[in-house]
């Protein structure tokens, strides 16, 4: 899994894979094979390229020895490959590390290796070329990514650092590697690649040699995502950082609104409340206090710069920041959405624990709206009458697992944006969830922050959470803080807190009588 990260002179990944990124050809040029080492199909061909015709050659699949790995003929190739895998190998045979790598770095790369023609190049053709060029020297790459199959029973690894959205450098995966070890959308899949042959346009997948990181065996004992128990949430996120006792926001989440993983959270917030900056100290604690917990931030209809923000801010192995920004179509939105959800649901069916921090689910409404077909039946405000089942279903995949793995979905909702429609996909929201936190303009005006109204957020079943005693003392909290407006309540909570270093301390120093 890949760390999504910002760095310098780069734009947001939305930016960086836009209209003129090709669309996949729909029909493979040959027959599929059914082989014991899983040889891919000829990827789907286009019009013959001169310049690639001439580079291009091709590499003859590795055989499987004993264990299941790869066996090349050669010893001293067998460590070579084996050192690719691990990341020690030659830079640049690692497709993931060439896309992790800033344009600045790889412009730098193309002007070592001598390669040709780079200039005005986008980030993937420039990938694509350094990669053909590496395999010219070695005759060996590796690469992974996130499976999407199209329609005609092939598909593509989709790199997240693209936003799962169709580039020249994704690799083509055959209808016959599917079928074999029964693949569905959303898995990771890694392996030996080799470059595009003559007439082919695509990198293409040799050999399957890991799925979602494990043994491609597994696959035949994962259970579907639909036919695993759903629980309520009984253990819990902390949010609370010991290292950081000034970090008020979290702790007053971690009184008001517990959440456990499963947990499907709605954030309801005005425009202008820190709602942003609210999910992004929510991943970092997440992060921190949680070495299991795989977290992706998925931004729908944000400004660039907001993107850049939360790339660099939301950092490390287990984390993605995955956007498609307002200026994007509302097709790329639903396809980005669809493929984060399609992830995260395979990786609970191997038993993980992940967080989707969605922002907003007002604005992936509005896209389905845009894009489904339209019935006839109208809403108040515009709303299709079926426009909203497969927002519902996004975030209705939010679950606690029996036996293990669950999914935990925390989504803005916006409302008081003067749009007829945002009230209407709001009012079909509420109540679908079991927790929400609401924001209230009226702190913010007063620059009182965590902008939350404590008496109307909270968390159903939240004594699954809490420990008894902390539950006792959060019940007379709440009774106190109830006969207060939001803002003296928030006062008064934030300047308890401050005397403290940690909720329980604070808990433990209120006067019961």
């Amino acid at each position: 899994m890949s760390e999504s990260t910002g760095r310098r002179g780069r734009r947001p990944k939305s930016q960086s894979a836009k209209e003129d990124a090709p669309k996949e050809d729909k029909t493979p040029t040959a027959k599929e094979e059914d082989s014991n080492v899983a040889v891919s199909d000829p990827p789907p061909a286009k019009a013959r390229s001169r310049e690639r015709s001439k580079e291009s050659r091709s590499t003859t699949p590795p055989a499987e020895n004993g264990d299941g790995e790869v066996a090349f003929a050669d010893l001293d190739t067998n460590k070579r490959y084996e050192a690719i895998k691990r990341g020690g190998g030659q830079l640049g045979t690692h497709l993931a590390e060439l896309q992790h790598m800033s344009m600045a770095d790889l412009l730098l790369l193309a002007q070592q290796e001598n390669i040709e023609e780079y200039a005005g190049l986008k980030k993937q053709d420039l990938i694509f070329k350094i990669l053909k060029e590496r395999v010219k020297q070695n005759g060996l790459m590796y690469g992974e990514g996130t499976l999407e199959i199209l329609p005609d029973g092939f598909g593509f690894l989709r790199s997240p650092d693209y936003n799962y959205l169709p580039c020249p450098d994704d690799i083509y995966i055959s209808p016959s590697q599917i079928r074999r070890f029964g693949l569905k959308t959303g898995v990771t899949v890694s392996g030996q690649i080799r470059p595009p042959k003559e007439n082919e346009r695509y990198f293409a997948l040799l050999r399957v040699e890991a799925i979602n990181f494990e043994d491609p065996d597994k696959m035949g004992n994962m259970i579907s995502f639909d036919d695993l128990t759903p629980l309520h949430p009984e253990q819990r996120l902390q949010l609370e950082l010991p290292s950081e006792p000034t970090e008020i926001n979290m702790r007053v989440i971690d009184m008001v609104t517990p959440i456990g993983m499963g947990q499907r959270g709605l954030i309801v917030a005005p425009p202008r409340t820190g709602k942003t900056v609210l999910l992004q100290k929510m991943a970092n604690s997440i992060l921190v206090n949680h070495n299991d917990v795989y977290v992706i931030v998925l931004l729908i209809d944000e400004r660039p710069e907001e993107v850049t923000e939360m790339e660099r801010t939301v950092k490390g192995p287990r984390a993605e920041v995955i956007s498609s920004t307002f200026d994007e179509p509302a097709s790329r939105h639903v396809q980005v959405s669809e493929m984060v959800i399609e992830k995260a649901k395979r990786m609970v069916e191997f038993g993980h624990d992940v967080v989707i921090l969605l922002d907003s689910i007002t604005r992936l409404a509005r896209a389905y709206n845009t894009e489904i077909p339209h019935s006839g039946k109208i809403l108040s405000g515009g709303v299709d009458a079926n426009a909203l089942h497969k927002p519902k279903r996004f975030f209705g995949a939010a679950r606690n697992i029996q036996g293990g793995g669950s999914l935990t979905i925390l989504a803005t909702a916006l409302i008081d944006t003067g749009s007829r429609m945002d009230e209407v996909i709001f009012e079909e929201f509420k109540g679908t969830g079991n927790m929400e936190l609401h924001l209230d303009r009226r702190l913010v005006e007063k620059r009182i922050w965590p902008a939350i109204d404590v008496n109307r957020s909270g968390t159903r079943r939240e004594e699954l959470l809490l420990d008894p005693e902390e539950l006792k003392r959060i019940w007379i909290l709440r009774r106190v803080l109830n006969d207060m407006n939001p803002v003296e309540a928030m006062e008064l909570l934030t300047s308890r807190l401050r005397r403290t270093k940690t909720n329980p301390e604070f808990l433990m120093s209120m006067n019961l009588s």
